[in-house]
């Protein structure tokens, strides 16, 4: 796919997308993606040379390879959001080989799935991709359903099966946080102590930051202060849901409760209400893209996955971010619309004409 098919796919939001300059936070001042950005940033780091390696494996693995940006499959939906319901529209996915094949022909830097998904067809893989193991999940069984990160697997049986690095999610703002904290900034230590990197979701998980028909859980304000958290336990990479407003510390102060800390220059001089300035935002929380941050590519809506898929790419790209972790618009698809896909997204970040805004 070229630019000017990237500009179709954009439709009437091309000319904002491909032709915004980011006078917030300054592309200068940012750590950006590139071929060097192992030697470039992560040398100076405490990561040991076995992550450094385990790091670099991603970057050279797949279509951007080379690139110093990302694209991951994960397919961990069987228990965040029940087998069932994730795999109904595609069966074959039931079949844990399916999903690493998918990553494979869809030319993907790594493949994130469960302990028992990658388990069963290690061997077979392994070595032709990197793997990545989510160690904790929440289920959707219990009765009535909670919502807690509970861990699952590992870092040494990640390790055994010759993962190159291991996966987690915090439910940050929630009540059980500080118990997932805890037990994520342990595990992420051990796995750089195994020589694995370490990716983890940065979500947020409260009913309270729904507020007056609006959801703050994807507010450039809260999932910002989620990603320095994340990076402050180690993380690599932080995966982040595509911002869509901002001002959640401010709306959840207007009864008066006290919630957290902000300041009015994250709102006048560090954001603007623009989608790539307010993703600037969340790479900027990242130790200005040390950290490299990746965006979630969001559920299936059918026709329109193409679309949203490169749009949110484009976005991710410009704003300074690593790259794209996109699941269910690809495996809830025929093989070769999936590949296709997964391939849409790689090409925007393979293409000079989409620069860093």
């Amino acid at each position: 796919m070229d630019y000017p098919q990237i500009q179709s796919l954009l439709g009437s939001h091309a000319e904002s997308l491909l032709g915004h300059r980011c006078t917030t936070i300054a592309r200068e001042r940012l750590a950006l993606p590139g071929p060097d950005f192992v030697e470039r940033v992560w040398d100076h780091s405490d990561r040991s040379p076995r992550v450094l390696r385990a790091i670099q494996s991603l970057f050279d693995a797949g279509r951007l390879g080379g690139s110093g940006y990302v694209s991951i499959l994960p397919v961990d939906q069987g228990i965040e959001h029940a087998a069932g319901a994730s795999f109904a529209k595609n069966p074959d996915y039931f079949d844990p080989k399916n999903i690493v094949e998918l990553a494979i022909d869809g030319g993907c830097s790594g493949v994130a799935s469960t302990l028992g998904v990658l388990g069963m067809c290690a061997r077979q893989y392994a070595h032709r991709i990197p793997f990545i193991v989510k160690i904790n999940h929440n289920e959707l069984l219990t009765y009535p359903n909670k919502f807690d990160q509970v861990l699952f697997a590992s870092v040494k049986q990640a390790h055994e099966m010759g993962a190159v690095g291991i996966g987690a999610t915090i439910y940050f703002g929630s009540p059980e946080s500080t118990r997932q904290i805890t037990e994520i900034s342990a595990a992420f230590q051990a796995a750089h102590e195994l020589g694995m990197t370490t990716i983890l979701w940065c979500y947020l998980r409260n009913n309270g930051f729904k507020k007056d028909g609006v959801d703050y859980h994807v507010s450039a304000d809260l999932t910002g202060q989620a990603n320095h958290l994340g990076a402050t336990i180690g993380a690599d990479i932080v995966k982040q849901k595509l911002p869509e407003n901002n001002g959640g510390f401010n709306a959840l102060n207007m009864d008066g409760s006290s919630y957290g800390k902000t300041d009015k220059r994250i709102y006048t001089e560090l954001s603007t209400d623009h989608p790539i300035d307010l993703v600037r935002y969340q790479v900027a929380n990242g130790y200005m893209g040390r950290v490299g941050l990746i965006n979630s590519g969001g559920a299936s809506a059918g026709a329109t996955d193409l679309a949203e898929a490169v749009r949110t790419a484009v976005i991710n790209k410009r704003g300074g971010g690593m790259g794209l972790i996109s699941g269910r618009k690809a495996f809830q698809k025929p093989r070769a619309e999936g590949v296709a896909l997964l391939h849409a997204i790689q090409d925007v970040y393979l293409c000079g004409d989409v620069t860093v805004a």
